[in-house]
């Protein structure tokens, strides 16, 4: 048996997505699964709608199994994004394609660039350039322009082409074949609309100003799904309040911190009053602000740098239909569908990586208008579908 996988966040899902998954089923035939991140974000924030809601979401709109990037990595740069997303299509022992989206029409070049970081000499731009003061995305793409091409610096700038790269880099190795599409419509973050497509940022702007037209550019589902959406803002006095809890060495465990990150971001925190100016204080040019917004988010959610080198331990199984039920008797890895017995099995590391994402789920209705208990990881149910 063969599948299709998609590395993905949903948040919200929309027509762009149902597109990709009719593509794939058009030129596949295989069951699609997708591995979607859980309740915050790779752009370091939470997501709009619970990672329950939007696994049935994908489920009525053609994923046959819908399974979670643990937080620890979907919170992630992209790089590990990435590499844990291919490393849980890996263990599905069943994938076939890693299924994903590109602004980028060459697809040779997507090649080229992921190649170009086996190189010694791009290898040593990119340090040259960092040490000269650029920030990691500008160096890459200024070395990219000198051992590639203009063409391949170009492409780097845009947010699917750097997954992708990302994706061709962590499936080297593999026996998993790229399927890469075209995307359609709008870029990434683009607030325009062409036709029923919009970017997902553009949607989530759309809620935030209770604007109806939302409903233009997703499929078919529950209204009331966006009744209550998750707003980072409504955790801002809770997340600066963790911040303020923590000493410099506490903030130099953090992921992506380091040449003395954390001394700037612990006087930040003392002089911050709101989560904006936080952010506006800390950045700088060699410093962008989603990776910020990570390093916030992990500091909330307690993500440490030592969490970042264990390799996925689980497949955590949020829903499936009857064809996604079939694809799970392959799995290589701990697979947990039952969440009380399966953390019983689980071992230290991946009780670290797992006590996360029981923490994101408890944290995450303190983001929305409707406060929720505790525990919904252990009373909500996998999400069947005939």
């Amino acid at each position: 048996m063969k599948a299709s996988a998609i590395i993905c966040e949903y948040n919200p899902f929309h027509n762009g997505h149902k597109y990709q998954i009719d593509i794939i089923k058009r030129y596949c035939h295989n069951p699609i699964v997708a591995i979607m991140s859980g309740n915050f974000t790779q752009r370091g924030d939470i997501a709009l709608i619970d990672k329950f809601k939007r696994a049935e979401i994908a489920l009525n709109n053609g994923v046959d199994l819908v399974v979670e990037l643990p937080t620890v990595y979907a919170v992630s740069s992209a790089q590990s994004f990435a590499k844990a997303g291919v490393q849980i299509a890996q263990a599905l022992g069943v994938t076939e394609n890693l299924c994903f989206s590109a602004e980028e029409s060459n697809k040779d070049l997507l090649f080229e660039i992921a190649k170009a970081f086996d190189n010694a000499d791009f290898n040593r731009k990119v340090k040259e350039f960092m040490e000269n003061g650029d920030y990691y995305p500008i160096a890459v793409q200024k070395a990219l322009e000198i051992i590639v091409s203009k063409e391949a610096g170009d492409a780097v700038t845009k947010a699917n082409n750097i997954l992708s790269v990302e994706y061709l880099k962590a499936l080297k190795g593999t026996d998993i074949k790229p399927m890469i599409i075209d995307r359609i419509g709008v870029e990434h973050d683009c607030e325009e609309c062409n036709g029923n497509i919009t970017s997902a940022s553009n949607i989530r702007k759309m809620v935030s100003e209770n604007d109806g037209e939302i409903f233009r550019y997703i499929p078919k589902c529950n209204r009331e799904l966006f009744e209550s959406p998750a707003n980072i803002e409504k955790l801002e006095k809770v997340i600066l309040y963790k911040l303020r809890t923590m000493s410099i060495e506490d903030i130099k465990n953090l992921p992506d911190v380091n040449e003395g990150l954390e001394n700037r971001i612990y006087e930040s925190v003392k002089n911050s009053t709101s989560l904006q100016q936080l952010i506006d204080s800390i950045k700088t040019k060699r410093y962008t602000r989603a990776r910020i917004r990570r390093i916030i988010i992990c500091a909330f959610l307690g993500i440490t740098k030592d969490m970042l080198s264990i390799e996925v331990p689980y497949i955590r199984v949020l829903g499936f239909n009857k064809k996604g039920a079939e694809l799970l008797k392959y799995a290589r890895l701990a697979l947990i569908t039952n969440v009380s017995d399966g953390y019983k099995s689980l071992d230290e590391n991946a009780r670290k990586i797992f006590d996360v994402d029981l923490l994101a789920s408890d944290l995450y209705s303190l983001g929305t208008d409707k406060i929720s208990a505790c525990s919904k990881d252990f009373t909500n149910g996998i999400i069947k579908r005939h």
